[in-house]
C-alpha cells in the first residue's frame, strides 16, 4: 500500500466515525468533517505538536475548530490520536453528560482548547492564543532556551468569515504580525441556505492580504501533499520579525464521499441516513462496520509516543532553563498554574488601607485606575487594554507598557473592536500565563456580549472594565447611557457583575476579580464622582460577600438598598430620614451574584424579610424586584436617557436623596398600614427634602 493510499484511508476513518456517530445520535453536522478530513489528517499527523497523554503541557500547539458544528471531526481526531476519549464516548455523541457534546466545550473533552459554536469566535480566541504565545516568548525565552515556541492552528468556514468578528480579530492579528497563527479556510461554497455565492462573494484572498496576512490560495483540500506543502510554507516564516499570520485557502467538497449529497446543503446539518451511509461506505471502499477501525489505521493515527517524545524534549529544555534562570522558571510555572504572587495579599491590604483613609470624592473609574496602579506592578501576568477608550476607561496604570507589532508590553490598544477584544481576551485566558482585562463603555457591552457569555460558559478568569455606567455620564445622551445593561449582564450565569460605590468597594472588586479563577468578572464604573462612604476596618470581607449592611441609623423601619453611585444618594437619604425620626438600614449590593452565593442565614440577616425594602439603581428596575419582594419598591430608570449634565438628569429621573427619602417614607406608611401592630401615626412625618 502506498503512502497516499494510507493517508486516504486515515482520512476516511475520520469521515466514517463522523457519519456513524451522527447517525446514531440522529443529530449533527457531517458535511464539514467529511470535507475537511484530508486537511485534518495532514495537520494532525505531520505538523501538530501535542501529547495525548498530557493535553495541557505548556508548549503544545493550540488547535481551534472555529466552525464548531464540525465537532465530530475533532472528536474523531482526539479518539484516534490517543486522547482519553474512548469509542464509547463517540457512540454517545450529543447525549446527556457525554464527553462529546454537540459543539466542542473546553473542560469536558480532553484535548479541546476552547468552546466553539458561535461562529467566528473560535477565530477570535485563536488570535488571543497566538498573541499570548508571542508575548510569553518575548518575556521568558532566552538565547538557546526557547521554552515558548508553538503555533496556533484554527480551522474556519464560510460562516466564520461572514461574521463581523472575523474582521475585527483578523485585522488585529495582521497589525500585530502574529506569525505563528495559521488559519485554514474550508472553502466549500456551501452554508445552511445553499450555495454562498448569492450572499458571500468576497475577495477573501484580497481581504486578508489587506489585513497584512500571508495568503496561500487555491490549495486542493483533498490532496494531502498539497496541504502539507502549504502548512510547511506557512510555518517557514513563523517567528520571523517581519512574518505574518497565514490563511491557507483550501477548496473542498462538503460531505466528500457521500454519493448523492456531497457538494450540497443537504449534507451540512443532518444525518446522512442509513441508505446514504451504506452507499458512502461503498464509494469510499470502506468495508468495516459502524465504529470499527482497523488495527493498522489505529497504529498510524496513534500520536502518544510521538507526543510524549516532544514533551520530553521540552522538559529537558526547561530543566536547562530552570538551571540557568531559576527565578524566571519559577515565575513561568506559577503563571501557568494560574497562581498569584505570594505578596499579592499584602499589596491588596496596603491598597485598602489607603482607600479607607481617603477623604476625597472620586469616580469609581478613577478608583479602578488607582487599584491598578497599586496592584499592576506586582502582577506581571496582568495584560490590559481598551477598545480605543484608554483615557476614558482609565485602564492604563503606572506600570503599563503599550505593546506593538515590534515591542512586547502589557497593554494593548485594541482599537474600536469591542467584540474582537472580548474574544481575544478569552483566547489569552485559555492559553494561560496571563490575566486579561479590557475596557470599553458599559453601553458597548452589547457589542461584546456574546464573548462575555462565552467567558462565563468556559469559566475563564477574564476581567471586563465597563465605565460610564449609567445616566451619570451626562451629556453624551441616551446612545451612551446604560439603562438595561447592568441588569442584562447580571442574567449571564457565572458572570460576577460588580458595581462598586466608592474607592474601597472598587479595590475589593478588583481583588475578587483577580482571585476568581473560575469565572469572569465585569466591573461597572462611574464617570462621575461618588461619595466617600464610612467603612469599618474589616469592611473588605463584608464587601467581598457581594452585599452587606453599610450603616444603620436608629431603629430600622425601612431598608434602603443600592449600588454604585446611588449608594451615596441612599446614604444622604438615610440621613434625611433619621433627622425626621425614621430609622433605616442601608445595604450596599456591589455584586448580587456573590451575595446570592452566601448562606440563606447571611442573606436573611442582611435583608430581613420583615423590613420593607426600597432598591435604588440608575438602571432598569425589574431586576431588583426579587430582592424587595411584593411589599417593597424599586426606584430606577425604565426608559432611555436624555442629554444633559449628570446632576440635572438625576433630578429629572427623580433619583435624588430627597426623592429616595420621600419614597422610603411612603413605603414605611404602607407597611405600617399593612401591619397594624405598629401605629400608623408614629410614621406620619412631613418631609421637606426635595
Amino acid at each position: 500500500m502506498n503512502d497516499i493510499a494510507l493517508q486516504t484511508r486515515m482520512a476516511n476513518a475520520l469521515r466514517l466515525l463522523t457519519v456513524d456517530a451522527i447517525e446514531r445520535a440522529r443529530s449533527g453536522h457531517p458535511g464539514a468533517p467529511m470535507g475537511m478530513a484530508d486537511i485534518a489528517q495532514a495537520l494532525w499527523t505531520r505538523h501538530l505538536k501535542h501529547d495525548p497523554g498530557e493535553p495541557q503541557w505548556p508548549d503544545r500547539d493550540r488547535f481551534v475548530l472555529s466552525n464548531g458544528h464540525a465537532s465530530m471531526l475533532l472528536y474523531a481526531l482526539l479518539h484516534l490520536s490517543g486522547y482519553d476519549l474512548p469509542i464509547s464516548e463517540l457512540m454517545r455523541f450529543r447525549q446527556l453528560h457525554s464527553k462529546t457534546p454537540g459543539h466542542p466545550e473546553v473542560g469536558i473533552t480532553p484535548g479541546v482548547e476552547t468552546t466553539t459554536g458561535p461562529l467566528g469566535q473560535g477565530l477570535g480566541n485563536a488570535v488571543g492564543m497566538a498573541l499570548a504565545e508571542k508575548l510569553l516568548a518575548a518575556e521568558f525565552n532566552r538565547p538557546g532556551l526557547a521554552i515558548v515556541d508553538h503555533h496556533t492552528y484554527v480551522f474556519v468556514g464560510d460562516g466564520c468569515l461572514m461574521e463581523g468578528i472575523s474582521h475585527e480579530a483578523c485585522s488585529l492579528a495582521g497589525t500585530l504580525r502574529l506569525s505563528k497563527l495559521i488559519a485554514v479556510y474550508d472553502d466549500n461554497g456551501i452554508s445552511i441556505d445553499g450555495e454562498v455565492d448569492g450572499w458571500f462573494n468576497d475577495d477573501t484572498q484580497g481581504r486578508f492580504e489587506a489585513y497584512g496576512w500571508n495568503v496561500i490560495a487555491d490549495v486542493d483540500g483533498h490532496d494531502p501533499d498539497a496541504i502539507d506543502a502549504a502548512l510547511r510554507q506557512a510555518r517557514s516564516q513563523a517567528g520571523d520579525a517581519n512574518g505574518k499570520p497565514t490563511l491557507i485557502c483550501c477548496r473542498t467538497i462538503i460531505g466528500r464521499g457521500s454519493p448523492n449529497k456531497a457538494g450540497t446543503e443537504a449534507v451540512h446539518g443532518a444525518p446522512l441516513g442509513a441508505d446514504e451511509i451504506a452507499q458512502t461506505r461503498g464509494q469510499l471502499r470502506w468495508p468495516h462496520a459502524a465504529f470499527e477501525i482497523p488495527d493498522d489505521l489505529r497504529r498510524a493515527w496513534d500520536a502518544r509516543e510521538r507526543g510524549a517524545d516532544a514533551r520530553t524534549q521540552w522538559q529537558r529544555l526547561f530543566a536547562r532553563y530552570e538551571k540557568s534562570h531559576p527565578e524566571l522558571a519559577k515565575d513561568f510555572m506559577r503563571r501557568q498554574r494560574g497562581e498569584l504572587p505570594e505578596d499579592f495579599g499584602h499589596q491588596v491590604q496596603a491598597l485598602l488601607d489607603r482607600q479607607l483613609a481617603a477623604t476625597t470624592e472620586t469616580a469609581t473609574r478613577k478608583a479602578s485606575q488607582q487599584a491598578l496602579d497599586a496592584l499592576g506592578p506586582h502582577l506581571p501576568e496582568l495584560l490590559g487594554g481598551s477598545a480605543d477608550l484608554t483615557g476614558s476607561n482609565l485602564t492604563q496604570f503606572k506600570g503599563s507598557r503599550s505593546l506593538t507589532r515590534d515591542h512586547a508590553g502589557n497593554y494593548l490598544h485594541y482599537g474600536v473592536r469591542e467584540f474582537g477584544m472580548a474574544a481575544a481576551m478569552n483566547g489569552i485566558a485559555l492559553h494561560g500565563g496571563y490575566i486579561p482585562y479590557g475596557g470599553t463603555f458599559l453601553t458597548f457591552s452589547d457589542y461584546s456580549r456574546n464573548a462575555v457569555r462565552m467567558a462565563a460558559l468556559m469559566k475563564l478568569r477574564v476581567i471586563h472594565v465597563f465605565t460610564h455606567d449609567s445616566i451619570g455620564l451626562g451629556e453624551d445622551g441616551p446612545t451612551h447611557q446604560s439603562v438595561e445593561h447592568a441588569a442584562s449582564l447580571r442574567l449571564i450565569p457565572g458572570l460576577d457583575v460588580w458595581r462598586p460605590a466608592d474607592a474601597v468597594e472598587t479595590a475589593v472588586a478588583w481583588r475578587c476579580a483577580i482571585e476568581q479563577r473560575q469565572a469572569p468578572s465585569a466591573l461597572l464604573l462611574s464617570r462621575q464622582n461618588t461619595a466617600v462612604l464610612e467603612h469599618a476596618g474589616d469592611a473588605a470581607d463584608s464587601i467581598a460577600r457581594g452585599g452587606y449592611v453599610l450603616r444603620e441609623l436608629g431603629t430600622a423601619r425601612v431598608l434602603l438598598m443600592a449600588t454604585g453611585s446611588e449608594v451615596g444618594i441612599a446614604s444622604a437619604a438615610q440621613q434625611l430620614l433619621f433627622e425626621q425620626g425614621v430609622g433605616s438600614r442601608l445595604v450596599s449590593m456591589p455584586c448580587t451574584s456573590r451575595f446570592d452565593r452566601q448562606s440563606a442565614d447571611y442573606r436573611r440577616r442582611v435583608l430581613p424579610p420583615e423590613l420593607p425594602a426600597l432598591a435604588i439603581e440608575a438602571g432598569h428596575p425589574d431586576f431588583w424586584r426579587k430582592y424587595v419582594g411584593r411589599c417593597g419598591a424599586v426606584m430606577g430608570v425604565d426608559r432611555f436617557g436624555e442629554s444633559a449634565p449628570a446632576a440635572e438628569l438625576y433630578r429629572w429621573f427623580k433619583l435624588t436623596a430627597g426623592d429616595v427619602a420621600t419614597s422610603a417614607h411612603e413605603l414605611v406608611l404602607e407597611h405600617a398600614k399593612a401591619h397594624p401592630r405598629a401605629p400608623v401615626e408614629d410614621f406620619e412625618i412631613v418631609l421637606s427634602c426635595n
